[in-house]
C-alpha cells in the first residue's frame, strides 16, 4: 500500500511539472506577443541577495519586491528607467536564457548598467563578472 501512495504520488508531480512547463511556455509566448522589443547595449554585473552586497534587508528591492533565489530578475540603473526599463518591464539578456524582470535599481552612480540577481550563489555572480551584453526590452504595444 505505501508503494501505490509513492508512485500515486510521484504521478501528481509529473503532471504538475508538465504543466508548469506548459504554462511557462504560455507566458513566454505571451510576452513575444505582448510587447514590442527594443535592444540596446549595456554593461551587466551580477549581485546577490546578502547583506554584504546590498544593505541589511537584502530580500526587498528598491520597488519593494521580495526577492527569492530562482527568481529570473535585474537590477536597472537609474537613467535606464527613463529610457523605458520601468517596474516589472521584461527584458532578455544576451548569453542568457530566459525572460528577467526589472525588480530593482541602481545606485544613481551606474550609467547604462543592469545589474543580475543570482540568489545567494555568490560563484555564478562572480563567474559571470562584469560583460558588455546586448539586452533587447519589452514596451507594451498600443492598441
Amino acid at each position: 500500500m505505501l508503494v501505490m501512495k509513492k508512485i500515486i504520488l510521484s504521478k501528481r508531480h509529473m503532471i504538475l511539472v508538465v504543466l508548469l512547463t506548459f504554462s511557462c511556455k504560455i507566458v513566454a509566448q505571451d510576452y513575444e506577443n505582448q510587447f514590442i522589443w527594443k535592444s540596446m547595449h549595456v554593461t551587466a554585473s551580477a549581485y546577490n541577495s546578502l547583506a554584504s552586497q546590498t544593505n541589511s534587508n537584502p530580500n526587498i528591492t528598491a520597488f519593494l519586491d521580495s526577492l527569492t533565489p530562482g527568481l529570473k530578475c535585474i537590477a536597472v540603473s537609474r537613467d535606464l528607467l527613463n529610457l523605458g526599463l520601468k517596474h516589472n518591464t521584461p527584458v532578455k539578456i544576451e548569453g542568457l536564457e530566459g525572460i528577467y524582470l526589472v525588480k530593482d535599481k541602481m545606485h544613481s552612480k551606474w550609467t547604462k548598467h543592469i545589474d543580475i540577481y543570482m540568489g545567494v550563489d555568490v560563484d555564478a555572480a562572480i563567474n559571470w563578472g562584469r560583460k558588455h551584453v546586448k539586452i533587447k526590452y519589452g514596451r507594451p504595444k498600443t492598441n
